[in-house]
């Protein structure tokens, strides 16, 4: 039988939206900051030729450029503010999260609980400004080097190194705000929003490209059969769910005694979400962005790295496909499904797995559960990564039909809708417990004026 949790999602309206008012300010308070976003997007940083870099973007649209272009919201192509988009925050995130897993004074500060978030959070906005900053001077130079400067020279390097971290900075704050008193995970959310920005202009390339005849017509609605079919395949696998039986036993509350109960434990094919995608994406841009933008004047290091690492090349896809299985197995026994925690909350709570001992048997359990889980999990990413993405390289498609991107809005798009449900379903408690509260002291009264 379903729990009255679950019998009450099933008959949630989404009428209940009109009278859950702190739900309606999250969300107006969401797409305010993302609208803060997209504004920045167009603000140009200062220096900058923009008719070379329009027709420079222009030719490299449809390889790396369009990379770029999905991951910062189209602000590279306008060399806009918010250029380096949210991805240095990631990668040291990435770092700090490496570090945390081996360093002992960082595991030390993750057993902490709240203070020792704070202050993990605080070294990786540190690692942001360092990782932002070197970036920033690296693509500052590239675009000097790629006559893309209309007054190149020193002031140009350090205007721009400020201007790029400063915009990353304020991202990530954005990001943060979002995801503490919005909905939603807030960098999730930017880059949700800067895919989805720019696919109307991708559609209508695609498709001006399939009338002239630069793109065959079975290619057009391959692609189109190949999105559709992606999407559904996203969304079984991102709610497809392996569920362990937990039994509670028989407990006594002083004279009375309950019968024991049985649930599920459920555990998603892929519980890191998207989260490996774009860890694998953010370390594969950084090299291919300062390549992309130094044009003729990429030295032989940096030439040497994009023949063998740029997109669609042998080494550049088996990299993609290690680093997605790292991260998908990498996140979640460090963030998305603590195996430890989860037996720990098991055996406090009284429950148990049939035929295993709870505390540490279980953990271990779970640890065997999740390993074998996680083949199909993080083989399922890399296939939606990977093939799009040699398929955009034979036949030069937009980047934002590959599969990297539509991973990212489906599965974000589905995680805030499932956050949205669960403030209803909170509000939808708090009005059943007003109720009832109500109901007990008009009974009272009524009790009190018989006497």
């Amino acid at each position: 039988m379903a729990s009255a949790a679950e019998q009450m999602a099933a008959n949630m309206s989404w009428g209940a939206l009109g009278k859950a008012t702190e739900l309606r300010k999250r969300i107006v308070f969401t797409i305010g900051l993302l609208i803060v976003y997209r504004l920045g997007t167009y603000i140009p940083v200062p220096g900058i030729d923009g008719i070379q870099l329009r027709a420079f973007m222009d030719d490299a649209a449809t390889g790396i450029g369009g990379i770029l272009n999905m991951f910062t919201g189209g602000a590279i192509s306008r060399m806009g503010i918010f250029a380096l988009g949210i991805m240095p925050y990631i990668s040291a995130s990435i770092i700090v999260q490496l570090l945390g897993a081996m360093w002992e004074p960082l595991m030390q500060l993750k057993k902490e609980g709240e203070q020792g978030r704070k202050k993990i959070n605080q070294y990786t906005r540190y690692g942001t400004v360092v990782l932002a900053t070197f970036q920033a001077y690296g693509l500052a130079v590239s675009l000097q080097a790629g006559d893309l400067a209309s007054t190149p020279g020193l002031y140009f390097i350090i205007s721009c190194v400020v201007t790029l971290v400063g915009g990353t900075m304020f991202l990530m704050w954005l990001g943060e705000q979002i995801t503490a008193r919005g909905i939603g995970n807030g960098i999730s959310l930017i880059i949700f929003v800067g895919i989805v920005a720019e696919i109307p202009s991708a559609l209508a390339q695609f498709f001006s490209q399939g009338r002239s005849g630069a793109i065959a017509t079975p290619v057009v609605i391959g692609v189109i059969l190949m999105v559709i079919a992606t999407i559904a395949f996203v969304v079984f696998m991102e709610r497809a769910l392996r569920k362990i039986h937990i039994q509670y036993p028989r407990r006594q509350e002083g004279m009375k005694i309950y019968e024991g109960g049985s649930s599920h434990l459920p555990i998603k094919v892929n519980p890191a979400g998207v989260i490996p995608a774009i860890f694998a994406s953010s370390l594969l841009l950084l090299p291919t962005t300062l390549a992309t933008f130094s044009g003729s004047q990429t030295g032989p290091i940096m030439s040497t790295i994009l023949a063998y690492f740029g997109p669609g090349r042998p080494l550049y896809l088996l990299f993609f496909t290690a680093m997605i299985v790292f991260f998908t197995y990498f996140y979640t026994a460090n963030v998305a499904f603590k195996t430890d925690e989860v037996a720990d909350n098991l055996k406090n709570q009284n429950g148990f797995v049939p035929g295993i001992r709870p505390g540490k048997k279980t953990a271990e359990f779970l640890d065997y559960v999740v390993a074998r889980i996680l083949v199909v999990g993080a083989a399922y990413l890399a296939a939606v990564c990977l093939l799009p993405e040699i398929l955009r390289s034979q036949f030069s498609i937009p980047f934002y039909f590959g599969g990297t991107s539509v991973l990212i809005v489906v599965s974000v798009t589905m995680d805030t809708i499932q956050q949205v449900q669960s403030h209803l379903l909170a509000h939808q408690y708090e009005g059943l417990i007003e109720k009832s509260q109500l109901r007990g002291k008009r009974r009272g009264k009524k009790g009190t004026s018989r006497r």
